[in-house]
């Protein structure tokens, strides 16, 4: 548990000082750059956790995400998190992971000297099936030692389905909550015109993608009215009616309410996502992860707009039926999708860090 404090404390603070520095990966088509966390002073390292950021402008220096390295290096182990450059472009590319995870175990093996066994992989948002498929391929047996997911999803067409609608179902029990329509855009940026019919909507598809850059670079909530003139620019790039349409009905004004009725949302939901099956086979992942390592933990936050936490569940229960074996999964109220959630309560959040504390020693302790 003593990491477990050193690493809550210094999140608490903001994140502590750390040693950074950048070194290269070589994932075979290209060379990337990563960065590396470790603790000032502190001896070599004996673990080490890979980190793979999600489907965003920001990529490793997304500001959650360079909190959540320097607390997790401030427990002495080493983090390196590198970077997937199809993915700050916002393209679901989830063919690139294997080799860039696999040029980054040949660095951490290199030189920080840390065996594979005593390795973490672990992914965010979109970055945490995909953390899964990789850790399950033949190719990295033994070269990990645990592997941990955060605001993953398992369905493409259930969670297109949320982006679309805000419903979302677990159990029988149907929940409904306003979705992140940053997800909307991402998901019609890459797979709109890819929809059989659908093939002229190229620059409707381009104007989404550009909008979802913009609001990922201002770091705004995407239905902030800050990025209506960001709107409007970007529809009037549109000279066909029919584009315009499609354009406002993906990204209204802020004031308009953009959740699509569930029968179009369905609709919407199932062809994108045989678009997305056709395309890139690896982004539906459930049938596509092997053999894990024995530490699995997939963990995710109750009040997530973009991916809604019955996805965790749901990949929960597809993997201990395919694995033969239980894993760790905890949903938490302390966290919305990569960040804290303000929303909850003070009075309801001390239990909510306890529960969270132990669930992140086990996560600890997997390497």
């Amino acid at each position: 548990m003593r990491r477990t404090w050193r690493y809550a404390r210094h999140w608490g603070a903001g994140g502590p000082p750390v040693d950074e520095r950048e070194v290269s990966v070589d994932r075979g088509d290209r060379t990337v750059p990563a960065s590396v966390f470790r603790r000032p002073g502190a001896p070599p390292p004996t673990t080490a956790w890979i980190v793979l950021h999600g489907i965003t402008r920001p990529g490793r220096v997304h500001p959650s995400l360079l909190r959540f390295a320097r607390s997790l290096a401030s427990t002495g182990t080493a983090v390196v998190v590198p970077e997937v450059p199809e993915w700050i472009d916002l393209d679901l590319a989830p063919g690139r992971t294997l080799p860039t995870v696999t040029g980054t175990l040949d660095v951490v093996e290199r030189d920080l000297g840390v065996p594979g066994a005593r390795t973490g992989l672990m992914g965010f948002s979109f970055g945490a099936p995909q953390a899964l498929v990789t850790a399950g391929d033949p190719t990295l047996a033994g070269r990990l030692g645990g592997v941990a997911g955060f605001g993953g999803y398992c369905d493409l067409e259930r969670t297109f389905r949320f982006l679309f609608s805000g419903v979302h179902e677990w159990d029988g029990v149907t929940r409904r909550r306003r979705p992140d329509p940053y997800g909307r855009w991402i998901v019609a940026a890459n797979f709109l015109a890819r929809i059989e019919g659908y093939e002229h909507a190229e620059p409707v598809a381009d104007a989404l993608r550009r909008l979802a850059e913009a609001a990922g670079e201002r770091q705004v909530p995407s239905w902030d009215p800050v990025h209506d003139p960001v709107k409007a620019r970007l529809r009037d790039t549109l000279t066909r009616p029919e584009h315009r349409a499609l354009f406002d009905r993906f990204a209204p004004p802020a004031d308009e309410d953009p959740v699509f009725d569930d029968d179009e949302a369905r609709e919407w939901a199932a062809r994108l996502a045989e678009a997305g099956r056709r395309t890139q086979p690896l982004a539906d992942p459930l049938e596509h992860i092997g053999r894990l390592p024995d530490e699995v933990h997939l963990l995710h936050g109750r009040g997530d707009d973009l991916i809604p936490f019955t996805e965790t569940l749901r990949l929960a229960r597809g993997l201990e039926a395919r694995q033969g074996r239980p894993l760790h999964t905890a949903v938490t109220g302390l966290f919305a999708h990569s960040a804290a959630d303000r929303r909850r309560h003070p009075l309801r959040t001390a239990g909510e860090a306890l529960r969270f504390a132990r669930t992140l020693s086990r996560v600890l302790g997997a390497v």
